[in-house]
């Protein structure tokens, strides 16, 4: 006997679903009669309810909902393995002027950090060619979508003819999406553990450029995974040796005994994109 389909059941997956789709349901209550009973709050389908779904009692869904959309996407989009660049949001690239400068010593810091940006942007393209091997499935380049830095990262792949991510977050200042993110992998997010979630859950090496707060974090984060063996050790590579140890004295940590001495041994110091990309090379050689 023949089937009978139901309008809409088919989805564009050619999967059968016979459940009415929540679009439509959506679609039908947008349509109802402007009632006091429809126009209560608590008359709203509770997936199409913003003011619900934001309530504190909710927020673990909205963890959960954070972490699966961009997994879905990207797993859509077909990334399997991802490059990730941390850096400062602040530093210029060369021959621009440092926009967060508040003073003139601070002036000539960022300026002269300017170098990083390129070096970012030469490392960025060496991944997204290398990327090209793998149909850019793998070794995609992933940072934080915002200027500087992440900047750098997203515009180097994208000279190079390479897609890119961009794990942005709502901040009140500075973190819109820069121009070189992929839109379509482009994703904004509420909950920091989520997003550095999302940097590493892929990763095949981490690299990380002078920054401040956010970037000590990430780059901590990703060194207490690995360290834990939380995660699979990769390349954990610091740009700028100089910088990194003016701020954080490794060798003291192991010195005093809350590390060990072969913790250190987990970080690689880097001046240019050529000797990071070394790095990589090396380690996935052996």
């Amino acid at each position: 006997m023949a089937r009978v389909e139901n309008e809409g059941a088919e989805r564009k997956d050619g999967v059968w679903e016979p459940l009415k789709d929540n679009k439509a349901d959506k679609h039908a209550a947008a349509g109802q009669p402007k009632t006091p009973q429809t126009m209560s709050p608590s008359y709203r389908l509770a997936f199409a309810d913003e003011d619900f779904l934001s309530r504190k009692e909710l927020r673990p869904v909205r963890l959960q909902l954070e972490l699966t959309k961009a997994e879905m996407m990207l797993a859509e989009m077909g990334i399997k393995s991802t490059v990730v660049l941390f850096g400062g949001a602040r530093i210029p690239a060369p021959g621009q002027a440092p926009w967060a400068a508040r003073n003139e010593t601070q002036r000539n810091s960022l300026q002269a950090a300017s170098v990083y940006y390129e070096e970012a942007r030469k490392f960025a393209a060496l991944c997204g060619e290398y990327s090209a091997k793998f149909d850019h499935k793998e070794y995609v380049v992933v940072t934080g979508g915002g200027p500087g830095v992440m900047e750098a990262g997203n515009r180097g792949a994208s000279e190079v003819g390479a897609p890119s991510i961009g794990l942005n977050i709502m901040l009140p200042h500075e973190q819109a999406p820069n121009l070189y993110v992929t839109p379509e992998l482009s994703f904004n997010f509420h909950y920091f553990a989520i997003r550095k979630m999302h940097f590493l859950m892929r990763a095949k090496a981490v690299t990380v450029f002078p920054g401040g707060f956010g970037t000590l974090d990430e780059m901590f984060e990703a060194l207490t995974l690995i360290q834990t063996k939380r995660m699979e050790r990769i390349p954990l590579i610091l740009f700028a040796e100089k910088f990194w140890r003016s701020i954080i004295n490794f060798e003291a940590l192991a010195d005093f005994g809350t590390i060990a001495p072969e913790d250190i041994e987990l970080i690689n110091f880097v001046e240019t994109a050529d000797e990071a990309w070394k790095v990589i090379q090396d380690f996935y050689e052996k």
